[in-house]
């Protein structure tokens, strides 16, 4: 009995030695940051991140003005030569609320075209713009003419009291396919889920830290006087002015078949302004004849 009570008492001091010796080690210092015990995004939610930072600075201006500076080749040539005749300049100055707009043609840097009454839009049968325009709007069902009306963008009115919040997860138009970190932006791969037509999204970028928009590749379409429609593939480059997101320059590819002029297509947008108002006149071309003499530049 005594041999066994001794047998215990040693092996509970050197337990005790071993536990003593353990606890006076110098813990680790914990690798994990601050960061990494937040919970990473999923791609979806990172879709709808930088889908709501960029439509948080909507409605655009009411107004805002600028120079489009459309560029192509022919198809013959090597090189190929010039587009020259759809390759050309435009001052144009826009009204946010219904898209209307007054354009005049730049010549020679100093001489300008007559008034034309224009409304930019994408996938329409017309130059793709503002540079505020909504890239996450889905494109018409149909092609609409120069005098449709778009409905304006709804505001949030002051005064109106919040009853509760509902938060709702879900872009159920595109399957995320890929997400990578590059650079310092996200960079997601899309595939729409249904109407590939309408929802036009494909590649987007964003910082990776304020998720604002950088970059888009969105599918667009040609239409050919009196002939079929191509789709086209744009790449869409952005910055910020003001506080606003806006489109600097476009890269069109058009395929499907296609082989005529314009075959690619680039379109710049400078000197964009956010003037507090403009006359009434530019955006209704009714009056444009009797302006003539007091049109803009």
């Amino acid at each position: 009995m005594k041999l066994r009570r001794s047998f215990v008492a040693i092996g509970c001091a050197a337990l005790l030695a071993v536990v003593a010796a353990h606890a006076a080690r110098p813990r680790p210092a914990m690798a994990a940051s601050v960061a990494d015990a937040i919970p990473t995004l999923s791609p979806l939610q990172v879709l709808m991140k930088i889908r709501t930072t960029f439509l948080s600075h909507r409605p655009p201006p009411p107004f805002e003005t600028y120079t489009l500076v459309r560029a192509q080749n022919t198809n013959y040539g090597d090189p190929p030569y010039p587009d020259l005749a759809n390759s050309y300049k435009y001052h144009v100055w826009v009204r946010n609320l219904d898209r209307a707009a007054l354009a005049r043609k730049v010549y020679m840097s100093f001489h300008r075209g007559t008034l034309e009454f224009q409304r930019p839009a994408l996938n329409e049968d017309r130059d793709p713009g503002p540079p505020t325009a909504d890239l996450f709007e889905p494109a018409p069902a149909t092609p609409h003419p120069v005098s449709w009306v778009p409905t304006p963008e709804p505001t949030n009115p002051p005064g109106l009291t919040v009853i509760a919040t509902v938060k709702a997860l879900g872009e159920f138009d595109y399957r995320i396919v890929s997400l990578d970190h590059e650079d310092g932006m996200v960079h997601l791969v899309l595939s729409p889920i249904r109407n590939p037509n309408r929802n036009r999204l494909r590649q987007i970028w964003a910082d990776e830290t304020t998720y604002e928009l950088k970059k888009v590749v969105a599918t667009d379409r040609l239409f050919v006087e009196k002939g079929p429609v191509y789709p086209v593939l744009f790449t869409i480059t952005l910055d910020e002015l003001d506080g606003y997101p806006v489109v600097t320059h476009i890269h069109g590819v058009v395929y499907g078949g296609y082989d005529g002029d314009g075959q690619t297509v680039d379109y710049d947008f400078k000197d964009i302004t956010f003037p507090k108002s403009l006359p009434s006149w530019y955006f209704d071309p009714r009056d444009y004849a009797q302006h003539q003499n007091d049109a803009p530049l």
